[in-house]
């Protein structure tokens, strides 16, 4: 150290540099004398140092100082002041240190006067302590130490990296911005300074892209500008392998999803040359069981993928796989950032590559994730890219093993989601293939009692109309035809559990109009379905659905008017052979369901009387035996039918069977319920009036009779809406004997709990008496 001292002061210099080197000189002698008792006293050689460092930060000419005492005189001390700062660092995971492991961290920053040509052969023995205590539970300590341990691998050995990458890792998650921020830094320098960096480049700049989407603002700007110089620097140090791409460099592809914040040729090569060693951690990580990980794993795959561009491309196969786990994931923010890789796939990715390796995977496991995958790559996808593909696209949707894959409202959300990118992205194209995605929308629907997906399914279709120029209901004009043609391959084998059931009720009663036209393809599906030897709970849910069409018949089955030519098959082959009798509680529902569907036929205006009169003429006899049905509803509504039927006939009936009909009413009089017992009255009034238009009333005196013996033991009933009713019919009867009716009415009256019904029969009745 004297001899340096001493060729130092030799050369020529000003009087300031003079006195700082005489200065430094008798320090380097003072030192020099003091070694063999540092050497004695292990701890005296930290203190001295620590003491060295306090000088040499307050001291101006701190650097000439330094470079004097890397001298090999200090390099006995070295090993016991390492030993003693690994103490320090060791005693600060407990707490014990004086400085809390801040000290002891410090010592190997840098600043102390450690021979760095030497400080390598003794680097490795701090790793240790440093790595204790980096989880200490003071930030400041773990910011001290990650620090210290950037100074100890950047002029230690590079063998300890991979001691240390584990815990930097871990550092990544913590919840101090300080620290995450310390450990970003580090990692940075190591890339750009560390000697050997080239080969730790795998293990390093996941570390570094992780910060990228740091949540504090600041720690991912420090990371975007630490790989932008790194990025740079190696751009610099391969300028010969890149001056092709440097000359002459190419644009952002086209449909780039931020092409003003494209990375520089220098990272995407980075990430290029590297990607196949950095992938399979990821992939790996990113269905780990700890939150974090898997957040943090999908997060980097983002950023990866945006500097791979096309190069994604030979690594497809394992990507997709990966997304396919990851989107089933619990977490929504490993689902969202799974999707934003989905989409750079689109971006960067053929269709031709994508769709071949995606197909395979939905077919042999159909699933929610899957879907969600497709739609998020065909979300990012350019549409004239696309557009080749949009029919084998649509056409594999459609295809059983994919739109029925699952119930559940996830799947069919996602489902949906395929359909809603396949109509933003190709818009106008679409209308080719609109029967195809109606076949997904009407599944989608079929089970919206399931999903909850009934409203969005319906604002799917409007937007796929729009971008075809109409309403949804041009969209069932177009398709309701080929759609239950599609339907009608698999009839004869549905049950109550198919999914074309549910897809043929929503096709019926979502179509409106369209199923006029349509007509030629309903009717035989109807008429097959409802035979009696079919699915007893089919035919229930069918005929649900056909009573409703049938309410609006001239908004739907006769929007075009050729309703009339089906009118026979309806009621001969469908409606006739499921009134019929059979024993059971499904039998008599399904009974009811037929008389639902009759009454909603004949009240729904699209009859004429003429037609009206040849349903009456074919099913009279049926709807007469279900007046003893169990169902009050259908003992209702057949009172009802049977009153329309009354009307329209204009006293046209067969006598033998006229005559019939006004016992089975008059049993209805006795009907628990006031509703039947009330619409029999009904009926009866009607009955009476076909009775006045006919010419031969003479013969039907004694039924006439019977009936009005019958009528006034009503006439003292209990309900008085029951006795108001009644008392209409004996006034509408009153016309056809009136004589015996008064007679008949006399002869009752003191029977009765109050005679003022009979009287007013009698004022009623009685002038018309007189009259004949």
């Amino acid at each position: 150290m004297a001899a340096l001292a001493a060729a130092e002061a030799a050369a020529p210099r000003g009087p300031a540099e003079a006195a700082e080197a005489a200065e430094t000189a008798e320090l380097s002698r003072a030192l020099s004398r003091l070694l063999p008792g540092l050497e004695a006293d292990s701890k005296l050689v930290l203190e001295v140092l620590f003491g060295l460092h306090a000088c040499f930060c307050a001291c101006p000419g701190a650097g000439h100082a330094k470079r004097c005492l890397a001298d090999l005189s200090l390099m006995p001390c070295l090993p016991q002041g390492l030993r003693w700062g690994r103490r320090e660092v060791l005693l600060g995971v407990h707490g014990l240190g004086q400085g809390g492991g801040t000290e002891g961290a410090a010592l190997v920053t840098g600043d102390l006067p450690c021979p760095t040509d030497h400080f390598h052969m003794q680097s490795e023995s701090l790793i240790g302590p440093l790595m204790q205590t980096i989880s200490h539970q003071h930030w400041k300590v773990r910011v001290a130490v990650i620090e210290a341990t950037g100074t100890v691998i950047q002029f230690g050995s590079g063998k300890s990296v991979d001691d240390v990458l584990p815990h930097f890792a871990q550092r990544l998650f913590d919840d101090v911005p300080q620290v995450r921020q310390a450990v970003t830094c580090v990692v940075g320098g190591w890339l750009l300074d560390l000697r050997d960096r080239y080969s730790f480049f795998p293990k390093l700049i996941p570390l570094l892209l992780s910060s990228l989407e740091d949540e504090m603002p600041g720690v991912a700007h420090t990371a975007a500008s630490l790989w932008e110089k790194v990025g740079l620097q190696w751009q610099q140090e391969n300028e010969e392998d890149l001056k092709d791409k440097l000359d002459f460099a190419s644009p952002p592809p086209a449909h780039h999803p931020s092409p003003e914040t494209r990375p520089g040729l220098g990272c995407r090569e980075l990430i290029f040359r590297n990607l196949s060693k950095i992938l399979p951690a990821i992939c790996h990580d990113i269905t780990d069981w700890v939150v974090g990980t898997r957040v943090k794993s999908a997060q980097l795959l983002v950023v990866l993928l945006r500097h791979a561009e096309d190069h994604t491309t030979q690594h497809l196969e394992v990507v997709l796989r990966t997304l396919l786990h990851a989107c089933a994931d619990d977490e929504g923010a490993v689902v969202s950032s799974c999707v934003r890789s989905a989409e750079l796939i689109g971006a960067f990715v053929s269709p031709d590559v994508f769709l071949r390796l995606m197909w395979p995977m939905l077919k042999k496991s159909p699933s929610a994730s899957g879907l969600l995958v497709l739609a998020s790559v065909i979300r990012g996808c350019p549409g004239e890219a696309l557009q080749p593909h949009l029919k084998a696209i649509a056409t594999e949707l459609a295809h059983t093993h994919i739109c029925q894959g699952a119930e559940n409202r996830e799947y069919g959300e996602n489902l949906l989601l395929c359909v809603r990118a396949l109509v933003a992205v190709c818009r106008e194209d679409c209308r080719g293939s609109s029967l195809q995605l109606m076949e997904v929308l009407v599944t989608i629907l079929a089970f919206a009692g399931a999903t909850g997906l009934g409203d969005e399914v319906q604002e799917t279709m409007a937007a796929l109309a729009a971008v075809n120029g109409g309403d949804s209901q041009d969209l069932y004009q177009e398709h309701v035809g080929p759609l239950l043609e599609w339907l009608a391959r698999s009839h004869h084998d549905w049950t109550v559990h198919s999914a074309e059931l549910l897809q043929f009720n929503v096709l019926v009663t979502q179509a409106g109009p369209a199923l006029g036209a349509a007509l030629p393809y309903l009717v035989p599906i109807l008429r097959s379905c409802l035979q009696p030897a079919r699915d007893p709970q089919m035919r229930l849910k069918l005929f649900s659905v056909l009573s409703r069409v049938l309410l609006r018949a001239k908004e739907t089955l006769d929007s075009h008017g050729q309703f009339h030519s089906y009118l026979d098959t309806v009621i001969m082959d469908i409606l006739v052979p499921n009134l019929q009798w059979h024993a059971g509680r499904t039998a008599a529902a399904i009974r009811t369901a037929a008389v639902s569907c009759l009454w909603a036929l004949i009240s729904s205006e699209v009859l004429s009387a003429t037609q009206i009169q040849d349903v009456q003429r074919t099913l009279m006899p049926q709807v007469l035996t279900t007046l003893e049905e169990d169902s009050q509803t259908t003992r209702l509504t057949s009172c009802r039918i049977i009153s329309v039927f009354l009307e329209a006939s204009g006293g046209a009936i067969d006598p033998d069977k006229f005559t019939k009909i006004y016992p089975e009413l008059l049993k209805r009089l006795d009907d628990v319920s006031n509703d039947v017992r009330l619409a029999a009255a009904s009926a009866l009034v009607a009955w009476l009036q076909c009775i006045r238009k006919d010419a031969g009333k003479s013969q039907s005196q004694s039924d006439i009779q019977h009936l009005y013996r019958e009528l006034l033991v009503y006439l003292d009933d209990a309900e008085s809406t029951v006795q108001d009713a009644v008392l209409e019919v004996l006034k509408a009867g009153s016309v056809l004997f009136p004589d015996l009716l008064v007679t008949e009415t006399e002869a009752v009256m003191h029977k009765h709990r109050s005679p003022a019904y009979c009287e007013q029969l009698l004022q009623h009745v009685q002038p018309r008496a007189s009259a004949q």
